[in-house]
């Protein structure tokens, strides 16, 4: 059923194309016109120029780097090569479960934050934990804020440092060459943070020693908005459902084990256990199992049209 390589799968809700400059930012805010709804932005293209990079592409659209490749397959991301069109993966699917606080999905190297009242969604993308310092999985909260902080580097970052010759300071102070950038929001999990970077190559990709790098201005727009106990939501979905205008998606990341590396993920077993999990919003549709098949192998991180209304006489 889902065996064998094919071509991607069918993108929903079309590709916009898009040939405006690189320097015009993409709003990180989404409204949300009713509780069930399950997609937020939309997908566009661009036209690349011969300066283009994905890494800066995504820092003046708001995208991460590896959800840059996922969705641009054959593209050199260093060298697009100029008037190359580049797919900006802007439609997202807001993850399965609490629509409250801080919702990071790790798959998808990508953060919602749930503003109260239920009528807006911030999203950004993040970098996580990498091979050895994976990000935790689970329910925390914003247990503090800081401006300006110093970072004060642990015991294992220190010996990890050292053994590479590379020795740091016991302390390090605010400013451009501190890795924990203009703000810092701790969680209520010991040495786990939302923090900037005096390194913005790293979001969206696995980078940090467990902790959830933002870009400076990102966590500048951020941080204000997010009060001390705000409920911080972990999850690990690389695959993701919604509807919308009547059709049912599919979203499909490259799944992570649990040290935050690609997984060798049984696909079939989780495309199953997945519609078991979400029969309510399943039934009702008839699935394209070729659709499906295309956009769990291509993993471009961009939803597809799965499912058709079942008409009943």
């Amino acid at each position: 059923m889902l065996s064998g390589r094919s071509r991607l799968g069918r993108i929903g809700a079309g590709l916009v194309f898009a040939a405006w400059a690189v320097g015009s930012v993409q709003a990180n805010d989404y409204p949300l016109l009713s509780p069930d709804q399950d997609l937020i932005g939309e997908v566009s293209r661009y036209q690349a120029r011969y300066e283009d990079t994905f890494a800066d592409l995504g820092s003046a659209r708001g995208f991460g780097y590896l959800e840059m490749t996922a969705a641009n397959p054959g593209i050199d991301p260093w060298l697009p090569g100029e008037g190359v069109e580049i797919v900006l993966p802007g439609e997202h699917v807001l993850p399965a479960g609490t629509r409250e606080g801080v919702v990071i999905n790790l798959p998808e190297f990508r953060m919602y934050y749930f503003h109260k009242g239920g009528e807006l969604v911030s999203s950004y993308p993040v970098g996580i934990g990498r091979e050895g310092w994976s990000s935790p999985i689970g329910e925390t909260r914003i247990l503090r804020k800081e401006e300006r902080p110093s970072w004060y580097p642990p015991k294992s970052i220190l010996e990890e440092h050292a053994a590479n010759g590379d020795p740091l300071p016991s302390v390090v102070p605010p400013g451009p060459d501190n890795p924990m950038g203009p703000f810092k929001m701790n969680l209520a999990l010991s040495g786990y943070v939302i923090h900037g970077t005096n390194k913005k190559f790293g979001i969206g990709t696995r980078v940090s020693h467990g902790c959830f790098r933002m870009r400076n201005e990102d966590i500048t727009e951020l941080f204000p908005q997010v009060p001390v106990g705000t409920p911080v939501t972990i999850v690990n979905q690389p695959y993701k459902l919604g509807i919308k205008d009547g059709l049912l998606y599919l979203e499909v990341h490259t799944a992570l084990d649990e040290h935050g590396m690609p997984s060798t993920l049984d696909k079939q077993a989780a495309i199953q256990k997945l519609f078991a999990d979400e029969h309510e919003k399943v039934q009702g549709f008839r699935l394209d199992w070729t659709a499906i098949r295309d956009l769990v192998y291509a993993e471009s991180g961009i939803p597809g049209v799965i499912g058709q209304p079942i008409r009943t006489m």
